[in-house]
This record gives structure tokens, C-alpha cells and sequence, in this order.
């Protein structure tokens, strides 16, 4: 059989440099529609939500970190809630199943806020829409030539 396509090949090399060349032509056509992540993202979807409020730590912790992560808990999708408090901030990241979509997760975390009783003076945001691969990537284009 491979004698054959040789022999077949070497009596036609003309046709064997257009299948070729219709194949190159097919390749970069392709390349168009692959749908091909340079750097995939492998994290799971998660929202973070930041809090301000003046007082310490230990206040922010029992009365703004607690009572958010405790409402987060029961977002359905969610798999885990973390959440940190530091003088005059809270970051609560709640991180949802593989698959959910982002746009998804964040108007259900939205939900969930709007039913948490929070302190007057707490201002509450929800984070940057993006992944943690944004933040550990970054690029630089340099011209090494002068």
C-alpha cells in the first residue's frame, strides 16, 4: 500500500504540491477559528468583595467579614468562602464550581449582599472582573535591537 501512494506520488508531482499547498491553505484558514487561550485560565471562578470601614480589626472581623461570609456560604455554586480582615479593610473571596460563568457568580454574590445588615459607614464593592491568572502574569515587549 505506502508503494503504491510513493509510486503514485512520484508520477504526479504536481498534484502532490497542490494537495500540499490546499492543506497549508486550510491550516492558516483554521487558525482563525481555533479557540486558543495563549495562557489558559485553570482557576475556578471566584468574586471578591471588599469592604471600608474605619475601625480595627477585630470590629471589621465580627461585624463586616463574619456576616458576609456567612451569607456567601449559602450562594448556590459556591465551593468555598474565604474571607480577611485588616485595619480599615475586608476581603472576602468567594470562589464558585468549575464551569460557573462569572457574570453568573457575581450577580448572585450581588444578591446575597443585598440581603447582609451591615454597619452604617461600610462602604461594600465588588472586586475587578477577572481571574487570579491576571494578576500573576504580566508582559513586557522589550527591544533588545536599539
Amino acid at each position: 500500500m505506502i508503494a503504491r501512494i510513493i509510486g503514485a506520488s512520484a508520477r504526479h508531482p504536481l498534484f502532490v504540491l497542490l494537495a500540499v499547498g490546499a492543506l497549508c491553505l486550510l491550516s492558516l484558514a483554521a487558525l482563525d477559528r481555533i479557540p486558543l487561550d495563549a495562557l489558559p485560565d485553570l482557576s475556578d471562578p471566584q468574586v471578591i468583595v471588599f469592604s471600608r470601614w474605619d475601625r480595627s480589626p477585630d470590629r471589621i472581623e465580627s461585624q463586616v467579614t463574619y456576616p458576609l461570609t456567612t451569607a456567601l456560604l449559602g450562594t448556590s455554586g459556591v465551593k468555598a468562602v474565604r474571607g480577611f480582615s485588616d485595619f480599615g479593610f475586608s476581603y472576602v473571596y468567594a470562589i464558585f464550581e468549575e464551569g460557573t460563568d462569572t457574570g453568573e457568580a457575581r450577580s448572585r454574590v450581588l444578591e446575597q449582599l443585598a440581603k447582609v445588615d451591615l454597619p452604617e459607614g461600610v462602604r461594600t464593592e465588588l472586586g475587578p472582573d477577572a481571574s487570579g491568572v491576571g494578576w500573576v502574569y504580566q508582559y513586557a515587549l522589550v527591544d533588545s535591537s536599539g
